[in-house]
């Protein structure tokens, strides 16, 4: 077979909706490594979009999944219930920040743990309005795509959004919005469009992941938290793309002071598999009626069994220490070649949660052009990157945590003549 061959058979078969920011076609994987239906094989720095943390097909995580398939794949918790679906929330209960008694509810996507966070929060309060960020990501669902701060291509030709869902501005120093615009931007909706005792929440992620990468500053979060405490609001940190070892830490909250009522997760907990989940403060938890959460997929057995191996594989192979180790590696190769490229404006994020963001040559509007020639010219090279950011300007980095010393190395050479390519086409 060849990926043109395929590709070909995909526009006929699959809705244009599903965007593709490849055509390569994967036949197998393994660590950060893919192998095409060619024979031809890339470094991976995307890892399905930080889901495998731990590496394609990490052995441990297989073995799991293996011995599981060996006695039974699905009962539907809910009908026939699991032990080991009780001990991954409690091993969640225990890790997730916050200095509370919590509880946890297994679903199957990120989008879904955002939605069931939502539901939650309205039933603890009892009020129906969500406060969310320009810029933010969090689903493709109604509620998800409502809440999410980008209109393309996430809220185009698809109608009304969700009712009493509210944005404000997100701190970004590089482009002049800071913490202080973000809180006024709130006491502005309390003063002229929305009751602060009508809001049930307030969602953010800890680092904004399609938005670009944006770390929230800790004055942000403080803020946020009295803010909360103040008005009987649920703060909601979204962890579904810095969760399980990506920013140094397992849930990126850690390196803040504060705690969020409740944590998302999703993406990075199975190591490839379909597993979500909401964890949060016990009482806001059980304010749902019996029935009113959960799902016939949700925490399926094959899902719980990897996600039991992943947070193993994080604590034994240290993979928060080496998130770190790999970023810092990374952002100063990105600042060496910043040197000779002023297109490069910024080089930011905590542990391998890194981007790279570009802007014309003065340095006066983003340039996306530039970012996508970088992604497509590492592709041709070997080398799979993701763009993101409201103005697609940004590359991000997401290569597994366990990607060996000497790949890492070789990706970063074609990153860099990749970069110089495009500076000098």
């Amino acid at each position: 077979m060849k990926n043109a061959e395929i590709s070909a058979r995909r526009d006929t078969a699959i809705s244009r909706g599903v965007g593709m920011q490849t055509q390569i076609y994967v036949a197998r994987a393994s660590g950060s490594e893919v192998w095409d239906v060619e024979g031809n094989r890339y470094i991976d720095f995307a890892a399905g979009i930080a889901v495998v943390n731990t590496g394609h097909c990490h052995p441990r995580v297989m073995e799991a999944v293996r011995e599981q398939t060996e006695v039974f794949t699905h009962t539907c918790h809910q009908v026939l219930p699991y032990e080991n679906y009780i001990r991954l929330a409690e091993r969640l209960n225990d890790r997730v920040p916050g200095d509370f008694a919590k509880k946890t509810v297994f679903v199957t996507t990120g989008a879904e743990a955002v939605e069931n966070a939502i539901k939650i929060a309205r039933a603890a309060t009892g009020r129906p309005a969500v406060i969310a960020f320009g810029g933010g990501f969090h689903g493709r669902t109604f509620m998800g795509m409502s809440l999410t701060g980008k209109v393309a291509p996430y809220k185009q030709n698809f109608g009304a959004m969700m009712p009493d869902v509210y944005h404000v501005p997100f701190p970004i120093e590089l482009h002049g919005t800071t913490t202080e615009d973000a809180l006024d931007g709130i006491g502005k909706l309390f003063k002229t469009d929305l009751d602060p005792a009508r809001v049930a929440a307030i969602i953010l992620e800890p680092v904004q992941g399609e938005g670009g990468f944006y770390p929230a500053p800790g004055d942000l979060m403080r803020g946020l938290r009295a803010l909360c405490d103040t008005h009987g609001i649920v703060l909601i940190a979204d962890e579904i793309q810095t969760g399980f070892a990506r920013t140094g830490h397992l849930f990126a909250m850690e390196g803040y002071d504060v705690a969020p009522d409740l944590t998302t997760m999703a993406k990075g907990l199975a190591g490839g598999l379909p597993l979500a989940a909401v964890t949060g403060h016990a009482e806001i938890m059980d304010a749902a009626q019996p029935g009113g959460l959960g799902g016939t997929y949700g925490g399926n057995p094959l899902g719980i069994a990897a996600a039991h191996a992943v947070l193993d594989v994080i604590d034994d192979e240290n993979l928060c220490s080496r998130a770190t180790e790999l970023g810092s590696r990374l952002k100063q190769r990105l600042n060496e070649i910043r040197e000779r490229v002023p297109e490069m404006i910024d080089v930011r994020g905590p542990g391998f949660m890194i981007a790279a963001e570009f802007n014309t040559a003065d340095g006066k509007a983003p340039n996306p052009d530039f970012a996508n020639g970088v992604r497509a010219e590492a592709l041709k090279r070997g080398l799979v990157l993701l763009t993101c950011g409201v103005y697609g300007n940004v590359i991000r980095f997401l290569a597994p945590l366990t990607i060996p010393d000497a790949v890492f190395a070789e990706a970063l050479d074609i990153l860099e003549a990749s970069i110089d390519a495009v500076k000098g086409a």
